[in-house]
């Protein structure tokens, strides 16, 4: 595992007084109200009555928060991650844990890419469990939301207290999605020094792996954000991969980021193929998928420029190899 470094050339952005996340850089933004919002939900099918908090405060004050009301989650949780998506048709990609883990694992590894969770502006990440019903999740914007039901509201609201936080009318002023120009711009904080250093994507990936998330996603269908079915389509992967004739008692085996482009109707097709093809060549072991996209298809490469648009059967068009170790 490669370790990451925030990067020490990012001047942090203050607005009058309300500092920002270093991935943040305001370039016609207001300041916020720097409190709470409070949204009642009432339960349907038996599920609890419950109170979501949207909490928004200066980022110098809102580690100690986060970390406070991580406590407020039970032994086993289910890890959660938002990440702005590359892909052609979804806005937002969401991966949720495979299971529930202990809240002490899941303590564990957000400690370890905590920098990244509180700056990084295109992620977001937290937890929640069923029983007792909590969710608490640190927003891309590093705002916070927890969600609680309603016999645990009093128990946030003197945690917010606390940290001498108020119910407002709103946080961020609803007149922000009317701004012509962009209030802010997103920009990396990872240091990118040489070969050896991981950007954002391996992080995550490093992430997704120790926490077991897989992306929320039915894999037997192919919907954009709007729900409607889109047959099939290009698909860009970048898969991890083992070296079959590499030493298998070696500390750092060797293997290669192998990209596919690939038509196919969803994403278990696209997983088949991958799979398939690799074991025709024999040389590879897949071990997960770094990333898998839809992509438009005038965004395709010059290498496929031959594809026809439409009437694609569901096969591997071209494959590529970046061997590592």
């Amino acid at each position: 595992m490669r370790e990451y470094k925030i990067r020490n050339d990012l001047e942090r952005a203050v607005i009058d007084g309300f500092a920002l996340p270093l991935g943040i850089q305001p370039i016609n933004l207001p300041s916020p109200n720097q409190g709470y919002t409070l949204e009642f939900h009432e339960g349907e099918d038996g599920d609890p009555d419950t109170f979501s908090f949207h909490i928004v405060t200066s980022h110098d004050r809102m580690l100690g928060l986060v970390r406070e009301a991580l406590g407020l989650l039970p032994e086993q949780v289910t890890p959660i991650m938002e990440v702005g998506s590359r892909d052609a048709y979804r806005s937002v990609d969401v991966f949720m844990g495979r299971e529930e883990i202990s809240f002490e694992a899941f303590l564990e590894i957000w400690e370890g890419f905590e920098p990244v969770i509180m700056e990084d502006a295109s992620i977001g990440v937290g937890a929640n469990a069923e029983e007792p019903f909590v969710e608490v999740f640190l927003d891309s914007w590093k705002g916070l939301l927890v969600h609680v039901a309603a016999d645990n509201k009093e128990t946030v609201e003197r945690m917010l207290r606390r940290h001498s936080l108020h119910e407002v009318e709103e946080t961020w002023p609803d007149s922000l999605d009317e701004v012509l120009s962009p209030p802010s711009h997103v920009r990396d904080v990872l240091a990118i020094e040489d070969d050896q250093s991981p950007d954002l994507d391996e992080v995550l990936l490093q992430v997704r792996e120790c926490w077991g998330l897989e992306l929320d996603v039915d894999p037997d269908t192919n919907v954009d954000d709007a729900g409607r079915e889109l047959g099939s389509t290009l698909w860009h992967s970048i898969a991890v991969c083992l070296d079959l004739n590499s030493d298998e008692s070696s500390d750092h085996p060797s293997g290669g980021y192998i990209t596919f482009w690939i038509t196919a109707k969803n994403t278990a097709e696209v997983e088949q193929l991958a799979r398939e093809r690799l074991q025709k060549e024999n040389r590879w072991l897949l071990q997960s998928f770094y990333t898998l996209d839809r992509v438009a298809f005038d965004e395709r490469p010059e290498a496929l420029d031959h594809l026809p648009m439409k009437g694609r059967k569901s096969e591997v068009h071209l494959v590529e190899e970046d061997p590592w170790g």
